[in-house]
């Protein structure tokens, strides 16, 4: 049977079971502690002296097992070895001591360097590794980050991303496509660049597409994977190789046909980027918001919601919605003439 205890401004969960050594654990909240000791007295499973970095570690394990490997450029990654860092305080607690406070002080560390919105990445990031882990390994571990979320939002320590509104102007594209014509070694950039500002593909669309995956005759291309809420694998997506995006591929190097079409690590491109705004004295201005200018540009040339989603991927308008911003001038020619009376 399982016993609840304020002690002081915390709570103890006692559970004890015939034959079996009597376990407890204390709590923040008596939420917290009384959904553990539920899960205790309803669970054959078993402790673990796994630290957080380890039980990462075998995550990263499974999913290799599973053919599904994080690479090492991913987001998944960078999140992964942030919360096995010691740095961050989070690795080397024990998966079964891990507790609300441990999160607090985690995102408390990491708000020096990024926003809510990243911590509030990571900390789901945390949850799934849990969740998987637990489950294959039979862990007798509750829903800490589950348990943890609602303090974390009332202190403002992990929120929701801000949507950006940010298109480049015409002089700044001007700008950025001079500077890099003046370098011959990031030709590449500058057509992934054109690419992503045509299509509205992501940076790592645009580096993951293969030779084998255009067709010649539709002028198309399959997006493997896309980005989808739901679908985290086999979302594939043939879209139109619109305006010049075409003829741009076609110019690339063809090594082989099951090759990138841009052998390019996206993180590298965006860093790149982001180094010839620096130089230009262009401030805000993010490789990703050429995403935004491919869909807005689009609505603009008069292109209807389910046309600009068959390029963009988007399923619907809600989704859609965040990446659009029209610019008001561009609309005069919109306007219906008043009817006569009579």
């Amino acid at each position: 049977m399982a016993s609840i205890i304020k002690i002081g401004s915390r709570w103890r969960a006692q559970v004890r079971k015939a034959g079996q050594k009597s376990t407890s654990k204390t709590f923040a909240t008596k939420a917290e502690a009384v959904r553990w000791a539920t899960e205790i007295e309803n669970s054959s499973a078993v402790t673990t002296k796994l630290t957080v970095a380890q039980l990462i570690e075998k995550y990263r394990q499974q999913k290799e097992a599973a053919g599904k490997p994080i690479g090492k450029t991913s987001n998944t990654h960078y999140m992964l070895n942030n919360l096995a860092s010691d740095e961050f305080g989070l690795g080397p607690v024990r998966v079964e001591n891990l507790q609300t406070d441990h999160l607090v002080k985690y995102c408390e560390r990491r708000l020096k360097t990024i926003t809510p919105a990243t911590a509030n990445m990571e900390i789901t990031q945390l949850g799934t590794v849990l969740r998987h882990t637990k489950s294959l390994l039979n862990l007798r571990i509750g829903d800490v980050v589950g348990d943890a979320r609602p303090t974390l939002r009332h202190y403002g320590l992990i929120g929701s991303g801000k949507a950006r509104d940010r298109r480049p102007t015409a002089a700044e594209l001007n700008a950025i496509f001079e500077a890099l014509a003046e370098r011959p070694r990031l030709k590449h950039l500058r057509d992934i660049l054109s690419i992503a500002i045509i299509t509205g593909m992501r940076r790592g669309e645009i580096c993951r597409i293969r030779w084998l995956d255009l067709d010649e005759t539709r002028r198309t291309v399959v997006i493997r994977d896309r980005k989808h809420p739901t679908e985290k694998e086999g979302n594939h997506q043939e879209i139109p190789l619109i305006g010049a995006a075409w003829d741009i591929i076609q110019a690339q190097p063809k090594k082989e046909v099951n090759g990138r079409i841009f052998p390019y690590a996206p993180v590298t491109i965006s860093n790149r980027f982001t180094e010839i705004c620096q130089e230009l004295g262009i401030e805000d201005l993010h490789l990703h918001d050429m995403r935004h200018e491919a869909i807005s540009a689009l609505f603009e040339a008069g292109w209807q919601i389910p046309e600009v989603a068959a390029v963009s991927g988007h399923k619907d308008w809600r989704q859609l919605k965040r990446y659009t911003q029209i610019e008001p001038a561009s609309l005069h020619n919109k306007v219906v003439p008043l009817r006569k009376a009579g």
